[in-house]
């Protein structure tokens, strides 16, 4: 082939590309909530797909598909075509604890599905009973060292239980975890002192938080808690460094969805999270905004996926045993 097709060839192809990115979208976006309606990650994709709508001059819809840990609601995107029409609001779950948690996926977290941008954190802390437990989390340590497999810790998501067998691993502590079936669940064994503490996120404990009902022995991961200001960190203590645990949510479509797509999406929601509005919503129900590019999520997917992996198998944890 000489110069002159091969400028022309390469110049139909940029033509192409461009003439792609900008027909999109041109109907109904459908991004799929792997959970029910009403809790965080509903009102996250809610509000992103209400401005998102509104720039694209298009209707975005979120579709509730909870159950069995989020599968249900990645298998379909996973399954879908590849352009950019349906978009998963993936938990940390689905993509990077799923695998170990579960000996079969009916999707590949890796393979299946094109990372667009992180999109939310949500911080976990460690509550005790104010009247009842321990007023420090040394002291915490202390008590479960100096009686082994006494106290106890309720959790209610797989991401608290994980930071659970993780503090009982770096503190070389036994304790007793009894999982509930949410983070509801969680609160009211503590109220009803059914557990030595819990691990849970900010939202549901807040209230008893402020009454004066519980009280707050530490943060375990890095991110500031707005609402709860000064808190202590578990990474801060003797033979804890290195120990985080978050909530977090992103956004993907399925793998093969076309890269100026991809780019465009991460654009448009990174533009929404970094909204003053937007960002005091998500606060007031206990989530961080948290963006980034498509290959920072895509590394970042693969490094939650080793680090927790290891956890899950220490503690021989299986979901669907």
């Amino acid at each position: 082939m000489n110069a002159i097709p091969r400028l022309l060839l390469s110049l139909l192809l940029f033509c192409c590309v461009q003439a792609h990115a900008q027909g999109y979208p041109n109907k109904a976006i459908r991004i799929i909530v792997p959970s029910p309606a009403g809790g965080p990650t509903d009102v996250l994709t809610r509000l992103i797909a209400e401005k998102m709508a509104e720039s694209f001059g298009h209707p975005v819809l979120a579709d509730n598909r909870p159950g069995a840990n989020s599968i249900i609601g990645a298998q379909a995107v996973a399954k879908a075509s590849p352009d950019g029409y349906t978009l998963l609001m993936a938990l940390d779950s689905t993509l990077s604890l799923n695998p170990s948690l579960f000996a079969k996926l009916p999707y590949d977290p890796q393979k299946d599905f094109a990372p667009i941008t992180r999109t939310a954190s949500s911080p976990i802390i460690l509550i005790v009973d104010a009247a009842s437990g321990p007023k420090s989390i040394q002291d915490l340590l202390q008590q479960a060292k100096a009686a082994p497999g006494k106290l106890s810790f309720g959790t209610g998501t797989p991401p608290t239980r994980l930071g659970g067998e993780l503090l009982k691993s770096m503190a070389g502590v036994d304790m007793l975890n009894v999982p509930f079936k949410s983070s509801t669940g969680t609160v009211q064994g503590l109220l009803s002192r059914d557990v030595s503490f819990i691990l849970d996120g900010v939202p549901a404990a807040l209230p008893h938080i402020k009454s004066g009902k519980f009280r707050v022995l530490a943060n375990l991961s890095s991110l500031p808690i707005e609402a709860l200001p000064g808190l202590p960190l578990l990474s801060a203590e003797p033979g804890m460094q290195g120990y985080e645990v978050v909530v977090w949510l992103g956004l993907v479509a399925p793998a093969g969805t076309p890269a100026d797509i991809v780019g465009k999406l991460h654009q448009e929601t990174v533009r929404i999270l970094g909204l003053p509005e937007i960002r005091a919503k998500l606060s007031n129900i206990g989530l961080i905004p948290v963006t980034s590019t498509p290959s920072e999520f895509s590394s970042f997917i693969r490094t939650e996926t080793e680090r927790w992996g290891r956890v899950i198998r220490q503690a021989g944890i299986k979901l669907d045993q």
